[in-house]
């Protein structure tokens, strides 16, 4: 839950001491979209918009910033106080990214905040480390690196670990054209919803208010947006759009939902997917949401019910144990597995500095037990789609060979998606048939 924050004092602008405050309690463990959402209402537009750029850039280029504090400073970052880095990494990343901001602005208001959080014994650091990062504008951290792989880490701001590892299985050159566009900002998407809004008012009235909007290359009814972001709320709240990633649409839209069906969704929430499955199937297919967390439950009931959909039951349980099922009850199961979501950095970027190589097996396990648990439910015919917004083989292709393994499974199509490529978040998608002939266990096929 996020924390109310305190009025800024008045030589600090609202964006920056909002950012300032944000960014403290992502290092605590919260995560930036749930503060900058819970944020948003208190700032003016401008500043809401600059408090985004602040904190979710900042996130992004993380490592790189860190090494200039280090080379301008002569200090480890991580032996400095969590204030004085923050402010250090919202002076840099306005100083070497944001052309529009005052250089005096951005080292002025960075030593303002480290005297509002009572460290004034540390003003004079943050000024001088700033103050040289000002003349000293061409330093690059990565150009003295010998190893390749290094060297694209601290370019891209990225954990080695992760660089290393993208390269071993896609290769050098697209592991660094994924990390840099890793650092660029989606675009915003959305879909109308069929039973509350109308797509051409809504498409007229998103132009009045000069937004620029335009067709998905890769999913029929979604829309990228550009502007417009008060009346996209708006409608949003209202129920009207579901603002919603191409590739999260085409999850749902590869399950081909269709009237008089019986669907599982195992790992439910938030609900995007289930209730695109529910509104595309003109609401007449029987879709049932799981979900093990109450409070992300709740999501999917809300939207449920703001978008008016009748087909969706919701049911709390925990995808890894015993389903409360009948085996093979149902025509459609789908398992959008908890993954380590690398293929979201641009989005969640917090993400890359929190996971840890341990933390994708351990996933790894929970997936696979999921994915089991699902093939019990799929009827002769039926069709069962796992995906992930995770671009690890071990939580993709190697969940599906050992969980399927012995079960009769054709493969229908597999798909990835990456930021760099289709401009969407990066995800990957299996679709499974069940064969007809329940005696033949030899395992499935592509």
């Amino acid at each position: 839950m996020a924390i109310a924050l305190a009025k800024p004092p008045k030589e600090i602008s609202p964006a920056r001491f909002a950012a300032f405050n944000i960014l403290k309690q992502v290092e605590s463990g919260a995560f930036s979209s749930v503060l900058l959402a819970a944020e948003e209402p208190r700032l003016q537009p401008a500043d809401r918009a600059l408090c985004h750029e602040l904190v979710l850039g900042v996130l992004r280029w993380q490592l790189k910033l860190d090494k200039i504090v280090e080379y301008f400073s002569s200090r480890d970052v991580e032996g400095l106080d969590p204030a004085v880095r923050i402010a250090l990494r919202l002076g840099l990343y306005q100083l070497r990214f944001l052309t529009r901001i005052p250089a005096s602005a951005a080292v002025n208001e960075s030593v303002s905040l480290v005297r509002a959080a009572r460290l004034s014994s540390a003003t004079t650091f943050v000024n001088a480390v700033l103050r040289r990062a000002t003349r000293e504008t061409e330093y690059d951290p990565a150009a003295d690196v010998s190893d390749p792989l290094e060297r694209i880490a601290i370019q891209t701001s990225h954990p080695v670990w992760l660089i290393e590892r993208w390269a071993q299985t896609f290769g050098t050159d697209h592991a660094e054209a994924f990390a840099t566009a890793n650092n660029t900002m989606p675009p915003t998407v959305f879909r109308v919803v069929a039973n509350r809004g109308n797509q051409s008012g809504i498409l007229s009235k998103l132009s009045a208010v000069g937004a620029t909007v335009e067709s998905s290359n890769i999913v029929d009814g979604a829309w990228r947006v550009s502007g417009g972001s008060s009346l996209l709320r708006e409608l949003s709240a209202a129920g009207e759009i579901y603002l919603q990633d191409e590739a999260s649409q085409l999850v749902a839209l590869e399950m081909e939902v269709k009237s008089g069906e019986r669907v599982l969704d195992l790992c439910a929430a938030p609900g995007g997917k289930t209730t695109l499955m529910a509104d595309r199937s003109g609401d007449r297919a029987l879709i049932v949401a799981g979900d093990r967390s109450l409070t992300r439950m709740a999501t999917v009931v809300n939207s449920t019910r703001l978008h008016e959909l009748k087909s969706i039951k919701p049911v709390l349980l925990d995808a890894v144990d015993q389903l409360p099922f009948t085996e093979r009850s149902f025509d459609k199961v789908l398992v959008d597995a908890p993954c380590s979501g690398t293929g979201t950095l641009r989005r969640n970027p917090e993400i890359r500095w929190r996971l840890m190589p341990v933390d994708i097996f351990t996933l790894v396990e929970q997936q696979k037990r999921i994915l089991k648990r699902a093939v019990e439910m799929v009827k002769p015919g039926g069709r069962l789609i796992y995906s992930t917004c995770s671009v690890e083989r071990e939580e993709n292709e190697e969940v599906i060979e050992e969980a399927l393994a012995g079960e009769r499974f054709q493969l229908v199509k597999t798909r990835r998606t990456w930021p760099q490529l289709e401009g969407s978040d990066g995800f990957f998608i299996s679709v499974f048939q069940r064969r007809q002939d329940l005696q033949d266990r030899a395992g499935f096929t592509g």
